[in-house]
């Protein structure tokens, strides 16, 4: 077996602004394997990796990936388990390649055009007025679950946002999600602000203070009027023992599962089944891959029989992502098995 390896830029339409940066492109790999005596075929993954984010984001991240290249040219095994991203595109591409090299890494009706997954409408970091507009456009749209990032203004205005959208959906119109990125600066700060935020009937809140403080997040977790969820805090735990502990430990009421982060589709896995041992909810989000790894991860959630919204992208943010089948209809992401990736410009 054979494997390459390319670099692809993508642009984003407009900058998007997360709680770290103001982004207006991504970087990404693309890793295809194929044997050598039928080259035209080949599976094709994703390595995603999120600078500044992955646990993985390594001046050496390229020569990791030659390494792994030539390792499988050799049918020799390499250590990846401390590299997200690149399990994740390795996953895929193996997935890919032994189910027919025709985009399915996991073959599932909804693969087939059948059906569609329930998402929620994202709202990128804007002013909190602007914020307001967007979440207002996406309920209109048809969206019944809205996720908001707040931590990066002045709480009252941000405070103040969640209450308008609140005001004109009901709970039995609007599920509304918040993500603060380890925004709020210490527990007594989080909780507070969760006790304003609580009668606003929000569904979950992620992330309240910054990953790696145990103690504060299991005293705001057992101490929160809202359902706290988890999202940076398990980026960077690779070991199976360590992940059950730290869900013991912390108690969160869920997890947000990013397989590009949290050590590609088997570490999903094994986040996924420490947390159910423990009771904890979950569900699947992307994190800006392109309709490569997009894909990849809606066929994954597709085949785990969700029904809460999940956090998945709509392929629409870069100018020069991959065309392929996913389309987004109102609040449901679904696969048009008529159309097909156009790989040109990543092989």
């Amino acid at each position: 077996m054979k494997a390459e390896f390319r670099h692809y830029r993508l642009d984003f339409k407009r900058p998007s602004r997360t709680s770290r940066a103001v982004m207006t492109y991504k970087d990404t790999y693309f890793l295809k394997i194929w044997d050598e005596s039928d080259p035209a075929k080949y599976g094709i993954g994703e390595c995603a990796v999120f600078r500044g984010l992955s646990a993985d984001d390594f001046p050496n991240y390229e020569s990791k990936l030659r390494d792994l290249c030539r390792a499988i040219g050799e049918g020799r095994k390499v250590d990846i388990a401390r590299w997200s991203s690149i399990k994740f595109g390795l996953e895929t591409a193996l997935l890919d390649f032994d189910n027919g090299c025709c985009r399915r890494p996991f073959p599932t009706p909804w693969s087939e055009g059948q059906g569609g997954i329930l998402i929620n409408g994202l709202v990128w970091m804007d002013t909190p007025e602007v914020m307001l507009q967007n979440a207002m456009a996406k309920a209109e749209a048809g969206f019944r679950c809205i996720k908001l990032k707040i931590g990066a203004h002045d709480f009252e205005r941000e405070l103040q946002m969640v209450d308008k959208l609140r005001l004109a959906y009901g709970p039995d119109k609007l599920e509304i999600r918040l993500d603060a990125n380890g925004a709020f600066p210490d527990g007594e700060t989080a909780l507070e602000r969760l006790k304003r935020l609580s009668v606003l009937d929000i569904h979950s809140l992620e992330q309240p203070v910054k990953a790696g403080h145990w103690d504060t997040m299991a005293y705001v977790c057992e101490n929160s009027p809202i359902p706290v969820a988890l999202d940076e805090e398990l980026i960077g735990v690779h070991d199976p023992l360590d992940m059950f502990k730290m869900l013991k430990y912390i108690a969160p009421a869920y997890i947000i599962l990013k397989p590009s982060l949290c050590g590609g589709f088997s570490g999903a896995t094994e986040w996924m089944n420490a947390a159910e041992k423990l009771g904890i909810g979950w569900w699947a989000t992307s994190a800006l891959e392109s309709n490569i790894g997009l894909n990849a991860i809606a066929q994954w959630t597709s085949a785990l029989d969700v029904t809460m919204p999940q956090g998945l992208g709509t392929g629409m943010l870069y100018t020069n992502n991959v065309p392929s089948p996913l389309w987004l209809d109102g609040q449901y992401l679904r696969f048009d098995p008529a159309r097909k990736f156009d790989l040109d410009d990543v092989c």
